[in-house]
């Protein structure tokens, strides 16, 4: 029994067949167990010699199988692995590569050109109070030039923020002049979408407050901005203009040498300098917080442009609303561009 057990056990060639050559063999039913279960019926002066025989079988057969055991075991983890193996001397796999987003880019390249001026960049909250939105921006209620935002209103009486501006109020109700920020992000504005106009676009908000600020350093910084974007030879132009929370007002406009050969000037965005209602209201809301009153008799200029507007124009884009549409055909052009 012992050599045909062996035998067996030898010739298993998977697991499964060597738990069945175990189960025959020293199983419950097994043969050497019911050797071991007719013990009883035989003579005392037998039995030990009898027990004695089985056991050295059975202890036979358990190591045989341990070891039949193993063997299976390890070929069949060697086998798995060969199977999954992975030959790293091949070439990979060429994977579509993304990119960052035109918009990202430009804000990117914004905020590199104003952090080398020495700005700090901050973010502030899309959802926002009417306070700071428009009251403290020299726009109450009653003013005629509130209908020049097209207001997104929620239930609880606040707002999406039409501009990053109220970020101006914000940052002074917590930091003393002098200060120099910009603030990029998304704002809303309830309006029809059309090739130059969405619901949702983005900002890029600036702010310098200190003694003794001028219009001429407003004029230097749009032009040291204007050349980091489009080169040294971009020129900017002013045009006056109305803003609530500026005096003066001005639009500007960047003259850009086109290498497609259609250099124009190219408007941007608006400016001023910051209207001293909006000094004042900063200074009610601080000692409303208990805190001194510090910027009325301060100086200051502010200026905000869109970075949708920049990408349309430095990249020949006709339609705004290509930038949301995530239409592969469109932001594929530029994965080089933007790597």
């Amino acid at each position: 029994m012992q050599q045909e057990a062996l035998q067996e056990i030898h010739s298993a060639t998977t697991l499964d067949a060597l738990q069945t050559v175990k189960t025959k063999y020293v199983g419950k039913s097994g043969l050497i167990t019911k050797e071991l279960g007719s013990l009883g019926k035989l003579p005392p002066e037998e039995r030990r010699a009898r027990g004695a025989e089985i056991n050295a079988v059975r202890s036979a057969l358990d190591a045989a199988l341990k070891e039949r055991e193993d063997t299976l075991k390890r070929a069949a983890l060697d086998a798995r692995l060969a199977s999954e193996a992975i030959d790293v001397t091949l070439p990979g796999l060429q994977l579509p590569s993304g990119g960052l987003h035109l918009i990202s880019r430009i804000l990117n390249d914004l905020e590199g050109i104003y952090e080398r001026m020495g700005y700090t960049v901050i973010e502030g909250q899309e959802v926002e109070d009417d306070a700071y939105n428009f009251d403290a921006l020299n726009i109450p209620w009653y003013h005629p030039a509130r209908d020049l935002w097209d207001t997104f209103w929620l239930e609880d009486g606040r707002l999406l923020r039409t501009h990053t501006s109220p970020m101006q109020v914000r940052y002074m109700l917590e930091h003393s002049a002098p200060l120099k920020i910009v603030v990029p992000g998304k704002v809303y504005r309830y309006e029809a979408t059309d090739a130059t106009h969405e619901s949702m676009f983005h900002q890029l908000e600036g702010l310098v407050v200190g003694d003794n600020i001028s219009m001429a350093d407003l004029k230097g910084t749009i032009a040291e901005m204007a050349r980091g974007l489009f080169g040294a030879s971009a020129k900017v132009r002013f045009q006056p203009s109305y803003y609530p929370f500026t005096e003066p007002g001005a639009d500007f406009s960047v003259w850009w040498e086109n290498p497609r050969g259609e250099s124009k000037w190219l408007e941007l965005g608006g400016c001023g300098m910051v209207h001293q209602n909006v000094f004042k209201a900063v200074d009610d809301l601080r000692e409303a917080a208990g805190k001194e009153r510090i910027y009325e008799g301060k100086t200051g200029f502010a200026f905000g442009l869109g970075p949708e507007r920049i990408a349309m124009l430095k990249y020949g884009i006709p339609d705004i609303r290509y930038f949301y549409a995530n239409d592969l055909r469109v932001l594929e052009q530029f994965r080089g561009e933007l790597g």
